[in-house]
């Protein structure tokens, strides 16, 4: 099999986007396959030895990350025309470094996996954003209920089963979407019955069960807050087709609601994302559903509107800064209160040099709307702050020059090249 990646290709880009503010969005744009859905489903592949295929997989720095990580444990992985197929048969090492780890927090995910296969793993403490501890408390409680021994050493999570993982009751005090998701893979191969309480309900994860199950795993439950599992000693390989990320899709509608007239958004699974599309209709966009696609349209100055962010099925943290990004442009007094992550702001120092008027109060931001925003150099801090940046630039007056924008292509699979497509005068470059 072609190797998924090459050495170059694991370092973050050094690409800055250059756009010019003002034109209209118009045409089509299409959504991509999920991120958030394909990375546990590529973890999950370890479970079961063989050759596993995920269809509509994106084409993205953190699956390239993951695809790399997977290799290093013996897994080959081939991508082609968004087909990744992994070949889990020759998995012997159950060690995940920091050299990989440390760029992705996801790569937490190939713990349960590897602990549930092997009774052994040691994998780093991951890396990610650069924005606040997300820690991996609830991981490591997870597994010490089935059974693990687990101890931190020298920055690597070590945990032990070699006499296999047990069964057990546990109630997640706060949702986690990446606990939930490795603990659901611990456990389809755990012995007896795992009884999940105030599991997450995110697609993702709801995805990912759907996926174990056609494996062999035995699931009741699946999209609910209480996931109970029947532990089974074998899983088979299979094929599955990956979500469309509601994210982006999400990114996309505000950007209409921004600059759009109209643009259509195709490939939506609108009760996936409609917490965050009906806020911003909330704000006066013109929002249009049909089937699998909806179209868009700024028809006068948005209005402001209050925002919080909550567990699926609420409005998603992670469309927090795209919408700030639009409500700094709203006739009015918002704010945005983040119940997930209270300290998810550093998008707001660089919005602010755009010319948004944004001051914080612990995890609010309240946002006055402004006439206009003019273009400068700023810089990209996370995922979702630089799609967020490209949005304000997007309605800009002038030219907006966008630093490090190797954090957006951690998860939008060529954001700009849409968007370019669509209308807008956006130019990537090598810094």
């Amino acid at each position: 099999m072609t190797p998924a990646v090459t050495d170059t290709q694991t370092l973050p880009s050094m690409d800055a986007l250059v756009i010019r503010g003002g034109a209209p969005l118009q045409g089509t744009v299409r959504v991509s396959g999920a991120k958030n859905a394909a990375l546990p489903l590529m973890a999950a592949t370890l479970l079961a030895p063989g050759e596993h295929v995920l269809e509509n997989c994106p084409s993205l720095q953190d699956t390239r990350t993951m695809a790399t990580v997977l290799e290093h444990l013996g897994a080959r992985v081939h991508f082609e025309d968004h087909v990744c197929r992994v070949d889990t048969g020759s998995v012997r090492s159950a060690e995940a470094p920091y050299e990989l780890v440390k760029t992705m927090r996801a790569s937490v995910y190939v713990m349960g996996p590897l602990l549930a296969r092997f009774g052994e793993v040691r994998v780093s403490l991951p890396g990610g954003c650069a924005w606040g501890p997300r820690p991996v408390d609830l991981h490591i409680r997870a597994m010490e209920e089935l059974g693990a021994d687990v101890t931190v050493e020298h920055g690597y999570i070590v945990a032990r089963a070699p006499r296999g993982l047990t069964g057990c009751r546990f109630a997640f005090d706060t949702v986690s979407v990446g606990a939930t998701g490795n603990l659901l893979m611990a456990a389809v191969l755990a012995k007896g019955e795992t009884v999940i309480e105030n599991a997450a309900l995110e697609p993702d994860i709801t995805q990912l069960a759907e996926y174990l199950f056609q494996m062999g795993a035995r699931i009741d439950g699946i999209g609910t807050t209480t996931l109970r599992v029947e532990g089974v000693d074998s899983l088979a390989p299979g094929r599955v087709r990956i979500i469309p990320d509601r994210i982006e899709a999400a990114t996309f509608v505000a950007a209409g609601a921004l600059v759009g007239g109209p643009l259509r958004v195709e490939g939506v699974v609108l009760e996936h994302c409609e917490a965050a599309v009906r806020k911003i209709e909330e704000t006066g966009a013109h929002v249009t559903i049909e089937k699998s696609a909806l179209v868009v349209e700024r028809r006068s100055r948005p209005r402001a509107i209050e925002v919080t962010t909550a567990p699926f099925p609420g409005f998603a943290t992670d469309m927090q800064a795209q919408v700030m990004a639009l409500l700094s442009l709203a006739d009015g007094t918002s704010t945005i209160t983040d119940t997930i992550y209270h300290d998810r702001f550093t998008h707001v120092p660089e919005l602010v040099r755009l010319g948004a008027d944004i001051r914080l109060e612990n995890n609010v931001a309240i946002v006055r709307g402004v006439e206009k925003l003019s273009g400068c150099p700023v810089m990209a801090t996370d995922l979702r702050a630089s799609a967020a940046l490209v949005l304000a630039a997007l309605v800009a007056e002038g030219e907006t020059h966008i630093s490090r924008i190797y954090h957006l292509d951690r998860g939008y699979e060529r954001l700009d090249e849409k968007l370019a497509a669509a209308g807008a005068r956006i130019t990537r470059i090598r810094e």
